[in-house]
């Protein structure tokens, strides 16, 4: 028997999002329509509300429902740092470390010439635009560590090395509160070329009874 016809197109649409297989997207089908019905009318309102209203930020390239995005009008910013992101979802997560105040820029893809997605495709044009800003003295790469992300930051870094600009590239290493018997051996390889020298303002205080139990230095 064949599925009605909107419901068909209805699992088809479903199997657009990643990772999203043929009986998942007929599942997920089914089950809205036998059992969520307001819920699946609540995911249509809020899919053509988001489709309405989001747009590119005019400067980050970022999503947002204003011409200019919250970060970039905001006079908190440090102007003079750049962090490029693949996608606005990297740029949450950099937020969300309180850790970096300064701008973004958000390429919405990388570089993969096999896929046809080249410079034009993930608005390297107006990256450069972005980097033309008088205020600017750091860009910093932080697209993934994937074998496409790797070459998108080395062609942006020559890019803005070329114009003068510092170009840093976050640092791979060992994750913080893991263990080296369970890192793997490329992540401890990277953090061994990453290294950086301990300064005594940064070394960790000694454990709590330490110096008790080994007496004072002779």
């Amino acid at each position: 028997m064949k599925a009605p016809a909107p419901l068909e197109a209805l699992t088809a649409a479903l199997r657009r999002l990643p990772g999203v297989g043929a009986k998942s997207a007929q599942r997920f089908a089914y089950h809205l329509l036998q059992h969520d019905r307001e819920g699946a009318a609540l995911l249509a309102h809020a899919l053509a509300d988001a489709i309405a209203r989001v747009r590119h930020c005019a400067r980050c390239n970022t999503f947002t429902e204003h011409e200019v995005c919250e970060t970039c009008s905001s006079p908190r910013r440090d102007s003079s740092l750049l962090c490029v992101v693949e996608t606005p979802a990297d740029q949450l997560t950099i937020e969300q470390t309180l850790s970096y105040r300064g701008l973004y820029f958000v390429l919405m893809g990388r570089l993969s010439p096999l896929d046809g997605v080249g410079p034009k495709q993930i608005g390297l044009d107006r990256l450069l635009a972005r980097a033309a800003d008088p205020a600017l003295r750091e860009v910093i790469l932080a697209t993934n560590f994937t074998q496409e992300g790797e070459a998108t930051a080395h062609y942006i870094g020559e890019m803005m090395r070329a114009r003068g600009l510092k170009v840093t590239r976050l640092a791979r290493g060992v994750p913080v509160g893991s263990e080296l018997e369970y890192v793997d051996p490329s992540t401890i390889a990277q953090a061994l070329r990453d290294r950086r020298t301990v300064s005594e303002s940064t070394a960790p205080e000694a454990p709590q009874g330490s110096r008790e139990r080994g007496g004072a230095p002779g």
